[in-house]
């Protein structure tokens, strides 16, 4: 009787241990992906979106949490929160990734892209897919995706119309070297600041104005501290999703290929709601009594190719890689 006890509890303890072995291999991996704009904008529904999506087509092995509004940090901070492994994934705007590897960011050099359809082009080109891995080369993340972030335009208290309106106007530009490539083509005094606490530095006039799409305008409220939208046009912006090395490391071949389909779509959803919104959001901010200018944007154009392959404006790109980005969507 005694020993038919002790095998009890025996067995009754293996059981206990494989039902906890079990649960354990059955709990998700969890994921942190963090982002600095804010809950309504395409970027975020279109991650939430998407981490519902990897989820079902993992069968659950993977939850991902996705942390918007500068929540894990700003730019830079979750930049290198992906690499000490603190954050897993990140949407990230090119100049910053172009701070690890200069090239990727060649895009936010000024009135570099033509148009919506040379952004394209260049997403789709196997020139993108050669600038990002060498990105991936020096950091081991994965570069999955290219997002439209929208054509920036600068809002003010002021008219606007030429280059020459902005000599020494204190001009809020995120925290990465090349955008002071546009500053210095207009003589602005460039001023970095996180976005996060854009608003509030419009609104104390620590800062003259600030430079963003239509659609970050709209989103983060800046038309009510600025008077003026200046259609500047001035870089085609673009955010690339990356999934941390200590991530993308483990992941099965099949596994990533449901990230890759899934974070591809994701970019492409969030770039379609992000062109629509912003072919209609000149009109809203009139309605708004916002002033809305289109300058002489061919003199700002003309201000700004001068430094296009200057290292000491924060070009970082060969020649080649300048020449080939011109070169694409220019045959029809």
């Amino acid at each position: 009787m005694t020993i038919n006890r002790r095998e009890a509890l025996i067995a009754g303890a293996g059981l206990a241990a494989f039902a906890s072995t079990s649960a354990q291999a059955q709990s998700p991996v969890k994921l942190k992906w963090a982002h600095v704009y804010e809950t309504p904008e395409p970027y975020h529904t279109e991650a939430v979106w998407a981490a519902g999506e990897i989820a079902k087509r993992t069968n659950g092995r993977y939850q991902i949490d996705v942390f918007p509004a500068s929540q894990l940090g700003n730019e830079n901070q979750i930049n290198e929160g992906l690499t000490l492994g603190t954050v897993d994934m990140i949407y990230t705007g090119v100049a910053f990734a172009g701070s690890i590897h200069k090239p990727i960011a060649i895009t936010n050099a000024p009135y570099v892209l033509r148009d919506f359809n040379h952004w394209k082009a260049y997403r789709d080109s196997p020139l993108f897919r050669q600038i990002a891995s060498g990105y991936e080369g020096r950091t081991r993340h994965k570069v999955v995706s290219l997002t439209y972030y929208g054509a920036r335009h600068v809002t003010a208290n002021k008219a606007i119309n030429k280059p020459e309106d902005m000599r020494g106007m204190k001009l809020r530009v995120p925290p990465a070297p090349l955008f002071l490539m546009f500053t210095k083509s207009v003589g602005a005094n460039a001023t970095p600041i996180a976005f996060a606490e854009v608003y509030l530095a419009l609104q104390q006039g620590t800062v003259d104005g600030q430079e963003n799409p239509l659609p970050t305008i709209m989103a983060k409220k800046f038309y009510e501290v600025q008077s003026h939208i200046v259609l500047t046009g001035h870089i085609t912006e673009s955010l690339v999703s990356i999934v941390g090395s200590h991530v993308w490391s483990k992941l099965s071949d099949a596994d990533k290929a449901i990230f890759n389909e899934v974070l591809m779509a994701a970019a492409s959803r969030a770039t379609d709601k992000i062109r629509e919104s912003e072919q209609t959001l000149a009109e809203e901010f009139r309605k708004l009594g916002k002033t809305v200018i289109e300058p002489d944007r061919a003199a700002f154009r003309a201000a700004a190719i001068p430094l296009h392959n200057d290292a000491s404006a924060g070009a970082g790109w060969s020649k080649a890689e300048y020449d080939a980005l011109q070169a694409l969507g220019s045959a029809s």
